[in-house]
């Protein structure tokens, strides 16, 4: 079998993989299902376009500024109502519940295997109603400043603030998602249901559920949250972040309780435009050709023991920002990431290997395959393409029509020194 009828085969098994069935509803809300026969749970997620870099918009005419940490503490707030608290709902009737704030998005989820009905009926009247009161606000700041202590303690985030504080003077990402005890002290009632009036409108979010679950049974639910009718008809306008041309700071070092250093390498991109899947598909591509699993480079490093196993490269892409970073612990930080650069000097000259990219492109549709095959990843993955204005069979199409060309092209343009940083973490015993 050729090469081509082996990607015609895997984009054909891809693509029916990855039908689901969707729905637009009066009030704006997207409802995506993808029932899945066999399987006894129920994942679900209810998701917003609204996360922690969004920090300027009109409602309505009126311009509001938002301090760092209001889309996090927002998620928080959305699990408490006049009639308690969301997480005692979920616990009578079994259910697994949560929710996470990125960089562009909020959401909410909960895995059941039973009264799944109801588990809707909790979910989107919890976010559908929210309750804020200023003696449950200041209640709140107190338990997030809490959790902002945690994340001064974790290396990770630690490592990828530094990155972003480095690469941008001005953009929002430098700020931490929880923001800091300072910046969620200003928050009102009326400053966050001015967010909720902007983000939370239905066509704004989606709900996306997967599982022992039909798209009826979604709808119903939908319908009984009264979000079968049309919805208020604010208007939204978000100031979208601009991207930086002004050099990044070449380095920080600083000192942490770790057992051994942590190095971030990183390199600052031009944002990637909304809706161009195959530039995103392409720039989440590039760290897999030049240090992923199946490269020669990692082999080396891992052989040499000169990183572990969590040793990666990564993309982080929202609005006005992209960055491609590796990041990983190791005894000589800086050799390896001195090996990082000469790999993605050497792939300029040479060319990515065809053999290579074909590796990783099929890898990349073994992934998204993957993520089908069990319910919270599948309603996730339905819900993040739709987040990033895409479906997934977008993603498998883009994907499909990359070469070997278009990633020796991006190396040229991408991966500059004059946009580079590097941080690394030392333990504090040395």
């Amino acid at each position: 079998m050729s090469q081509d009828q082996t990607m015609q085969g895997i984009r054909a098994k891809a693509a029916d993989a990855i039908r689901c069935q969707s729905a637009v509803l009066p009030s704006g809300l997207t409802v995506l299902c993808r029932t899945m026969p066999g399987y006894s749970t129920v994942h679900a997620m209810y998701a917003t376009a609204f996360g922690s870099t969004t920090r300027k918009f009109t409602l309505d005419g009126k311009t509001v500024e938002l301090p760092a940490g209001t889309a996090h503490f927002l998620e928080h707030k959305m699990f408490e109502s006049e009639q308690g608290d969301a997480f005692a709902l979920y616990a009578k009737t079994g259910a697994s519940a949560n929710a996470f704030t990125g960089y562009d998005r909020t959401c909410y989820i909960f895995t059941a295997s039973g009264q799944i009905d109801e588990n809707l009926d909790i979910l989107l009247n919890m976010v559908g109603n929210p309750w804020f009161t200023e003696a449950t606000i200041a209640k709140e700041q107190g338990i997030i400043g809490q959790e902002i202590k945690m994340y001064d303690d974790s290396p990770d985030w630690r490592l990828m603030t530094g990155l972003f504080r480095c690469l941008y003077k001005d953009h929002p990402i430098r700020d931490d998602i929880a923001g800091t005890v300072d910046s969620i002290a200003e928050l009102t009632p009326d400053l966050l249901y001015a967010c909720t009036d902007a983000f939370y409108r239905p066509g704004n979010m989606v709900l996306s559920v997967a599982g022992n679950i039909t798209l009826d049974q979604a709808l119903d639910a939908c319908r009984r949250a009264g979000l079968d009718k049309p919805a208020p008809d604010h208007r939204v306008t978000v100031e979208q972040n601009s991207p930086e041309d002004a050099p990044p700071q070449r380095e920080m070092t600083f000192s942490m309780p770790v057992n051994k250093p942590c190095f971030a390498l990183a390199f600052r991109e031009a944002p990637i435009a909304r809706g161009d899947v195959r530039t995103e598909m392409l720039t989440d591509m590039l760290p897999d050709l030049i240090c992923g699993g199946l490269t020669s480079l990692y082999r080396k490093l891992y052989d040499q023991a000169l990183v572990n196993p969590e040793f990666s490269g990564d993309t982080v892409s929202t609005s006005g920002c992209c960055v491609i970073a590796f990041a990983g612990e190791s005894e000589t930080p800086r050799a390896v990431a001195d090996m990082v650069r000469e790999e993605i000097a050497r792939l300029r000259r040479e060319g990515v290997d065809p053999e290579l990219f074909t590796l990783v492109k099929n890898q990349m549709y073994g992934e998204m395959l993957a993520d089908l095959e069990g319910v919270e990843d599948a309603a996730e993955a339905l819900a993040s393409a739709h987040l990033r204005g895409n479906t997934l069979a977008d993603e498998i199409e883009a994907l499909a029509t990359l070469t070997v060309a278009d990633a020796d092209a991006a190396m040229q343009s991408m991966f500059s020194e004059d946009r580079m940083t590097y941080v690394e973490i030392q333990p504090q015993n040395q």
